[in-house]
């Protein structure tokens, strides 16, 4: 038995998304489904899925629905949740403008790292207030073949992990996560950013996101890496 989906394409700094409208929460979206929508050669073809509801319909996001009348609820392309993308939450906010949900000026989106600050300006551009980045600390260290570097630990509502390299080409094809230690330091996963410096407030930087693969740009992976 099918279901009909219906879907939009959305896209943000070449961070691609499905869009599913689902006010209600009335949608059955399991892993399967999700990494299906995601598949760039049998499915629609996304970095992640965002799931646009209601935060009042959502068992986790209710108690942020006095807060963000909507809650984006994100998969990653895998399926698998996550709690934040930056550049995810931009193209949610255009969504619900372009759908007649709200319009420009601020606007509250709840997400599974809290509820964030969007403002919609009139000349198109859409900007986030991001919160504050954690340094949880601890020593960890990203592995590529035989070459491994310590990075970071940089929590932005969901966990980077900053290596600062010598060549990007260093981290290699990024299609399968790099090796993260030690052993149980992110137990939900982690998003790992590979970083150069090109100068005075200049870096340049790969990402492999956590569930997704290597992606064109990543709203919080440049948070955490700045």
């Amino acid at each position: 038995m099918s279901t009909r989906i219906a879907f939009l394409k959305g896209h943000g700094t070449e961070n691609d998304f499905v869009i599913v409208p689902d006010p209600e929460n009335s949608l059955d979206l399991p892993p399967a489904a999700v990494a299906a929508l995601c598949d760039r050669r049998a499915g629609i073809g996304g970095d992640g899925l965002l799931h646009v509801v209601r935060s009042a319909a959502h068992p986790e996001a209710a108690g942020m629905a006095a807060e963000a009348e909507w809650f984006m609820d994100y998969r990653n392309g895998d399926g698998s949740v996550a709690e934040m993308c930056g550049n995810g939450v931009r193209v949610f906010a255009r969504y619900l403008q372009r759908a007649g949900h709200v319009t420009e000026g601020d606007l509250a989106v709840a997400t599974r790292g809290g509820v964030k600050s969007v403002h919609l300006a009139k000349n198109g551009d859409v900007t986030v207030g991001m919160g504050r980045a954690l340094l949880p600390g601890g020593e960890v260290t990203v592995r590529v073949g035989e070459r491994s570097w310590p990075a970071t630990h940089v929590n932005m509502g969901n966990p980077h992990a900053v290596a600062f390299v010598d060549d990007l080409a260093h981290a290699g094809d990024l299609r399968t996560a790099p090796p993260v230690g030690p052993d149980g330091a992110y137990p939900d996963g982690v998003n790992v950013e590979f970083v150069v410096d090109r100068g005075p407030r200049h870096v340049a930087l790969r990402v492999h996101e956590r569930g997704s693969g290597e992606t064109r740009s990543c709203g919080t992976g440049a948070c955490a890496v700045a």
